[in-house]
């Protein structure tokens, strides 16, 4: 076995389809780790210093860690937006993953410890990092979880039917069919999306200005990452777009995404002048709907346990942040 650090996210040793491919290997094959998102991300948000380290068996890439450096800490591309995240390919060989994590400390002068975000509790990492930290004389922290609600529509399909028809969501519906009527547009092409992205970004910054929480995208970074994510992934079938239009205003949208079988509520936004008739819930309905039609297995929440996630969720998965850090001399105390 051996280990690398790679130049970038064109290096060819790891690029596109072979990054991609060793998602279907591992828990983590996620819309979050996909060489795309990955890529973009760093693009967007990259600070520090880069640091994709690949594990090759017989001139082989087997796994991904893909990482970066800010302050003396290393954490996962990705961290901030990225409901989950993890390290990619196999690492059933328990050294993979301490050398991995051990060439990362060495290629930084500063090495204070890593923090690595919303990895899922059901992936194998966790016991992976106890591995590192018994390999490495390190210690593993647990550093706080989120719930991440989900609907099980392969499952339960007759649960999955149910929702669509809850008498809330219906009856919101019905107010705004008889009051004008309405209709809604699903969107899976970049060029098509891309035309209405700033309505959405528009429509997302009043939905929450009056509130203690403003909207991510006063910040042009936020907006920029969406815009590339959409041109990025074009051709990939991911995307799913849907807008809900009422006396020919968008009164709510949706940005989010259909891959591995999984529809993620990903960043819904709807008119605040109308939160009364709850458009918000009008989208869910027919996200729900769009979902069922479209053979997904589950309909993810995403991160949060907001109240409205309990009313159709079947389960959830909790997401854990870990810390590993290295232990310090007898002699030294932390201040």
């Amino acid at each position: 076995m051996t280990y690398r650090l790679l130049t970038g996210f064109d290096d060819p040793s790891a690029g596109e389809q072979t990054w991609n491919a060793l998602l279907g290997t591992g828990s983590g094959n996620v819309i979050f780790m996909t060489h795309q998102w990955q890529r973009v991300w760093w693009e967007v948000f990259g600070r520090g210093t880069l640091l994709i380290i690949i594990a090759e068996q017989e001139e082989k890439v087997i796994a991904i860690a893909p990482l970066f450096s800010d302050g003396g800490m290393i954490f996962f591309v990705g961290s901030g937006g990225s409901d989950y995240l993890d390290f990619i390919g196999d690492y059933s060989d328990p050294a993979v993953l301490p050398n991995m994590l051990r060439l990362a400390k060495e290629s930084v002068s500063v090495f204070l410890g890593f923090r690595f975000y919303h990895v899922r509790e059901d992936s194998s990492t966790k016991e992976l990092i106890f591995a590192a930290e018994r390999e490495n004389q390190w210690r593993a922290f647990d550093e706080g979880e989120l719930p991440a609600p989900f609907l099980d529509i392969k499952r339960f399909p007759d649960r999955a039917e149910a929702a669509t028809n809850k008498k809330s969501l219906k009856r919101h519906e019905a107010w705004f069919a008889k009051n004008g009527g309405f209709f809604f547009e699903h969107f899976t092409e970049s060029k098509d999306i891309l035309l209405h992205l700033p309505l959405f970004c528009e429509q997302h910054i009043k939905r929450w200005e009056s509130t203690p929480y403003p909207s991510l995208f006063l910040d042009p970074q936020q907006v920029l990452f969406y815009r590339r994510i959409t041109e990025v992934f074009s051709g990939t079938g991911w995307l799913r777009f849907t807008r809900i239009i009422w006396k020919g205003n968008a009164i709510a949208y949706h940005f989010g995404f259909l891959y591995a079988r999984s529809f993620l509520w990903y960043k819904p936004t709807f008119d605040i002048a109308l939160a009364k008739h709850s458009p918000g819930e009008v989208l869910l309905r027919q996200l729900l709907l769009f979902a069922i039609t479209e053979g997904a297995d589950r309909f993810d929440f995403g991160l949060g346990d907001e109240s409205f996630k309990e009313r159709f969720a079947t389960g959830s998965v909790t997401v854990k942040t870990w810390g590993l850090y290295p232990l310090l001399p007898e002699n030294k105390k932390i201040l």
